[in-house]
């Protein structure tokens, strides 16, 4: 393994545990600002990647996705805690909205902030400029991933909670009970599209977002 192959695996590391950590601390973030200290008092507030970290979402499914040559890296950290019923309860359901778009709104912020400072990038004369370049790089297409996947509603994406609470906010309960009712086969689903040529209509308006500001 040469120079340049470690500086991107060691560059993708950073950008892409960044972009699903930040996500999730942020849904615990902006619940705690609605009175739900849960994920606070767990220390899910915390930076230290140690503590946000799925074996499988994480580490696994990244790794088998990087190695096996798969032409996108996807993945997740544990989910930060959220009591519901108290952001409900200090915010009613427009709270409910926020948590639920708070990882979102995290991912597509840091995209384009990281696709702003490539403009600013020397060139490349060093590994160290390289490793920068190449952070910011892999920073632009996971958050646009991450941020436009989880839109999608499907259990136990955002997507899926934004809608519901929505709907019910218009006193249109089925929805949520529907989705509800098919969480536990969410997991199995989204690896379905994933592993299967589904998965190209999917992330076609990723595609054509990266395509538009990565120029």
């Amino acid at each position: 393994m040469d120079e340049i192959q470690i500086v991107d695996i060691a560059s993708i590391i950073v950008a892409l545990a960044f972009a699903i950590i930040g996500h999730e601390i942020m849904h615990g973030y902006v619940a705690y600002r609605y009175g739900d200290d849960t994920a606070k008092s767990q220390n899910r507030l915390s930076i230290n990647p140690i503590v946000h970290i799925d074996p499988i979402g994480t580490i696994l499914v990244p790794a088998m996705l990087y190695f096996s040559g798969a032409g996108f890296l996807f993945g997740w950290a544990k989910p930060v805690p959220i009591n519901t019923h108290i952001v409900k309860k200090n915010g009613g359901y427009n709270a409910l909205i926020a948590v639920s778009l708070a990882g979102i709104a995290f991912n597509f912020t840091i995209a384009l902030i990281a696709v702003t400072l490539l403009k600013f990038i020397p060139a490349v004369d060093s590994l160290g400029t390289l490793f920068l370049q190449k952070v910011l790089w892999y920073s632009v297409i996971y958050n646009v991933v991450l941020g436009v996947f989880n839109l999608y509603p499907i259990p136990p994406l955002d997507g899926s909670h934004a809608i519901s609470y929505l709907f019910s906010k218009m006193g249109i309960y089925q929805v949520e009970e529907f989705f509800n009712k098919i969480a536990q086969y969410g997991m199995i689903l989204l690896m379905v599209i994933i592993a299967t040529p589904i998965s190209s209509v999917i992330f076609k308006p990723i595609s054509y977002i990266l395509s538009s500001i990565l120029q």
